[in-house]
């Protein structure tokens, strides 16, 4: 039977707690256990789709079409266990589904609370979905004492109850700060955050204590002493060069061994090879390459988290490593601003939503395309870089996407119908925004001369999708004579999934979003490729 293993976080937010246990889903799958991680999100939107990056980050797709949080990426990049749908829900989630079973008369005229309805149907999400998992890990999002987290916090405590010790774990991530004046780590806030855990019935077994500094033994023993854990369950979590050493970090620290003692499981030491052969890549690169991506969001990066990761996979791929230029696709609205442009290797446009910046990726593809920089375009920057080709290339200057507005020529518009298996899933301009795009992994069939066969060696693909919008089929004959190839196309050959320029280097433009499966031991095929021309860019210039 699984065992559950519950990741509070106090003191701030933003301790790492998804990659705590990303980290340690890969040091026991090391073990040779099963895994299945899972996220709870505290806050009221049925899920972050409709959410702007600025706000929470990437949205990470699942397979099977379900919009999450980006921790649910950590965890496939680190165990390389598909996500679904059933691994990550919001308190809006919870409570549409219980204010629709109210509404059935499931609950036979009860009051409906908190609890038990609300903290049943958290329970009944945690074990739900399961098979011969051996762990499930599952991260409570927030911080310990924020008033939304506490139906969650209640859900878990009862959980630990009902479980017992044998089957349940709690561990809490907590900081230790340094204060320079005087020249001390504190631990006060980490006895303070257990003390607030404490409050609502739920005691860590395990302390995982970010410090930018070496934790001495005295503070360890402090800290277990004031938080009623064992000396070997404070476990100090510091910076490292790379996110990728962190499942090492821990294991010399101690975690998973703790982890096993607590269920009392005699097992062999994990196996790390994989992440040590990733690391000396990552540490001893043979070159380096500059990579500029033209975005909305730059100021926040995690709004681009799964895309810079492939960008590292392609320079592990390659054993080079990857510098990334963050520009704002707006600073090349101007005219003359894409000069900036001249020192890098390749240019990666990403995905976005809405008219702002939009005309600056159309410049940048431009830029790729008469300079002869390698250039990759993913969903909008696929979009952008056909409206340029049909501006420039195919006699059509009037050339737009529908949703600006109501262009001349509308290269790109708004997806009305679509199939999905048997399905047929169908949208219009009033449809609800969250939730309504073409969303998940579709199939993908590949012209059998491109590029992106070759590359990917395989005639057909499957890959994860996000968007509301579709270059229109109807100008491929028209985009295609002046020189754009129609490499992948849905299997219906209705949607157009990859086009590229076959006189170019390299020029690609996936609608899709390669970056949600690239994991730093398996790195996606196209951010490989577009890394090695990059390489071969970086010998020219």
């Amino acid at each position: 039977m699984a065992r559950f293993i519950f990741i509070t976080g106090g003191v701030v937010s933003s301790l790492g707690k998804g990659l705590c246990s990303a980290a340690l889903g890969a040091l026991l799958q090391a073990r040779g256990f099963k895994v299945r991680l899972r996220k709870l999100d505290p806050y009221l939107n049925v899920d972050p789709g409709t959410m702007s990056p600025y706000q929470h980050g990437e949205v990470y797709v699942t397979d099977d079409g379900a919009e999450t949080d980006l921790d649910l990426g950590h965890y496939e990049r680190f165990t390389g266990v598909p996500a679904r749908k059933s691994d990550n829900v919001t308190t809006g989630q919870i409570y549409s589904d219980v204010l629709a079973r109210e509404r059935r008369g499931d609950y036979l005229g009860a009051t409906v609370q908190v609890i038990p309805h609300v903290t049943d149907a958290i329970k009944a999400f945690v074990l739900g979905d399961l098979a011969d998992e051996d762990f499930v890990i599952c991260e409570i999002g927030g911080t310990v004492g924020d008033i939304e987290g506490l139906p969650f916090l209640e859900a878990i405590r009862q959980l630990g109850n009902q479980l017992g010790r044998e089957r349940s774990l709690f561990l809490h991530c907590t900081l230790i700060p340094y204060i320079a004046a005087a020249g001390e780590l504190k631990t006060k806030p980490t006895q303070h955050s257990v003390k607030e855990l404490q409050s609502v019935g739920i005691k860590p077994d395990i302390l995982v204590c970010r410090s930018e500094r070496e934790i001495p033994k005295d503070e360890r023993r402090k800290i277990a002493l004031f938080c009623n854990v064992r000396e070997e369950a404070v476990i100090p979590a510091l910076d490292v060069r790379s996110i990728y050493a962190v499942p090492r970090a821990y294991h010399e620290e101690g975690l998973d061994d703790e982890v096993c003692r607590h269920f009392g499981l005699e097992v062999g030491q994990p196996t790390l090879e994989t992440w040590d052969q990733v690391m000396t890549r990552v540490d001893e690169p043979d070159g380096e390459v500059t990579i500029g991506v033209v975005g909305k969001y730059v100021s926040l990066l995690d709004a681009y988290k799964s895309l810079a990761e492939s960008l590292t996979h392609g320079g592990i791929a390659n054993n080079v490593r990857v510098k990334v230029s963050w520009l704002d696709s707006e600073i090349f609205e101007r005219e003359g601003t894409t000069q900036q442009l001249e020192g890098v290797h390749g240019i990666l446009v990403p995905g976005g939503f809405g008219e702002r910046g939009a005309e600056g990726k159309i410049a940048a593809a431009r830029f790729a395309r008469e300079h002869q920089v390698p250039y990759f375009g993913i969903c909008f920057g696929m979009q952008m870089a056909v409206i340029e080709a049909a501006r420039n290339l195919a006699g059509l200057p009037q050339a737009g996407s529908t949703e600006f507005g109501q262009p001349t020529d509308p290269v790109v518009g708004l997806m009305t119908e679509w199939s999905r298996g048997n399905e047929i899933e169908r949208r219009n301009s009033r449809s609800d925004l969250g939730g309504t795009m073409r969303l998940g992994a579709y199939p993908c069939l590949l012209d059998d001369n491109s590029r992106v066969r070759s590359i990917y060696g395989a005639d057909s693909i499957s890959e994860r999708h996000r968007h509301r919008y579709e270059v229109n089929i109807n100008y491929r004959e028209k985009l295609e004579q002046a020189g754009l190839l129609f490499s992948g196309l849905s299997p219906d050959g209705e949607l157009p999934e990859i086009v590229e320029l076959p006189d170019h280097p390299w020029f690609v433009g996936v609608q899709f979003h390669p970056e949600l499966k690239s994991k730093p031991f398996a790195p996606h095929p196209l951010f490989t490729s577009f890394v090695e021309a990059a390489v071969e860019q970086s010998r020219l210039v």
